[in-house]
């Protein structure tokens, strides 16, 4: 059901490396197979959506994750510039299947081209002064023209292809794809844990933080490829077009009812996972496309908490911080 005796990725990679990621495939699918049986919905008796809820559930824990850090440092458009020079990386992929029969996943194209692309981003800042809003820019243009070139290059065999990145597919969702997925879900959160501390530190005072010893530029650097990661990842069940909705709808509402940093954080997943579930939901019985209905319930969940937010100030509660503040206390050991 899972497709396990497929070749991993289609690049002769030994089974053994991969093996664990399609017992963990097969687990869940058995999990979903069990509450099938039990509840009796029938979007949980498909292998495609056991896979698209998995997927779904990663990036609700992922795209909060990274996109409190963005929010914070004012950069909630980097997930467009990454999300249209990840579909470029498709498209390279696509292209090189095409013209070389090379078989390589267009995923793992995608999470090279964009991870060179954040890196870009940071690099052409620091070289040229310019300011990220225009880096951002220039390299969200290079991507979107990159990929239509080449999808114009050999438009029979990629146009019909990369629709599905566009928009998002649940019924796309391979097993190769959603093991690349879980090999960036362990990454994402096995390095945010390593360098909470100082990614904290330096987005709330680069300056503090440089002068505290800390390589400033490494740690942006690690989290504009970490973003590189979750759109990449996400461009699955959402798409190209509304990927960044994830990194920004579910932090902005859970700033309107958090104190601090922490709280915000953990509420933000919620949000996330929240929408996702709903919106995978709401997609397989509408019969509609997963990623519009996802941000549109995360939206209306955005909605939700702004009204909240007010509700907590109109009864004398103590208002919600602006983004920017932090309880000091979080930082001082950043620099540890």
């Amino acid at each position: 059901m899972l497709g396990v005796g497929l070749s991993p990725l289609q690049t002769g990679t030994p089974d053994s490396l991969l093996a664990p990621l399609y017992w963990i495939l097969q687990f869940w699918s058995g999990i979903m197979t069990w509450l099938a049986q039990h509840t009796g919905l029938e979007l949980l008796q498909y292998g495609f959506m056991h896979r698209a809820i998995l997927v779904g559930l990663c990036i609700g824990v992922m795209a909060p994750l990274i996109g409190t850090f963005l929010v914070h440092r004012q950069l909630a458009l980097i997930g467009d510039a990454l999300a249209h020079t990840g579909f470029a990386g498709v498209a390279v992929g696509l292209f090189l299947n095409a013209v070389l029969d090379l078989g390589v996943s267009p995923y793992l194209t995608a999470v090279i081209v964009a991870m060179i692309a954040a890196l870009l981003i940071e690099l052409i800042s620091e070289a040229t002064d310019a300011y990220n809003d225009v880096s951002m820019a220039i390299v969200l243009s290079t991507g979107f023209a990159l990929g239509t070139t080449l999808i114009s290059i050999n438009a029979g065999g990629l146009a019909v292809g990369v629709k599905q990145f566009l928009f998002g597919n649940l019924s796309t969702v391979s097993p190769d794809s959603a093991a690349i997925l879980l090999v960036l879900f362990a990454v994402i959160i096995g390095v945010v844990g390593l360098t909470r501390n100082q990614l904290l530190y330096v987005t709330f005072d680069e300056t503090a933080a440089a002068v505290s010893g800390l390589s400033v530029s490494w740690y942006n650097r690690i989290m504009v490829m970490l973003t590189a990661m979750v759109v990449v990842g996400a461009m699955q069940i959402m798409g190209v077009i509304l990927v960044a909705a994830m990194l920004v709808v579910p932090v902005a509402g859970a700033a309107q009812v958090s104190r601090s940093f922490n709280e915000s954080l953990l509420v933000s997943i919620v949000l996330a996972e929240l929408a996702v579930i709903l919106g995978i939901g709401a997609s397989y019985y509408g019969k509609a496309t997963a990623g519009g209905v996802i941000v549109l319930t995360a939206v209306a969940i955005y909605i939700v908490t702004v009204l909240l937010g007010k509700l907590q100030t109109a009864v004398g509660e103590e208002s919600t911080p602006e983004m920017g503040s932090i309880d000091v206390g979080q930082t001082e050991s950043a620099g540890d």
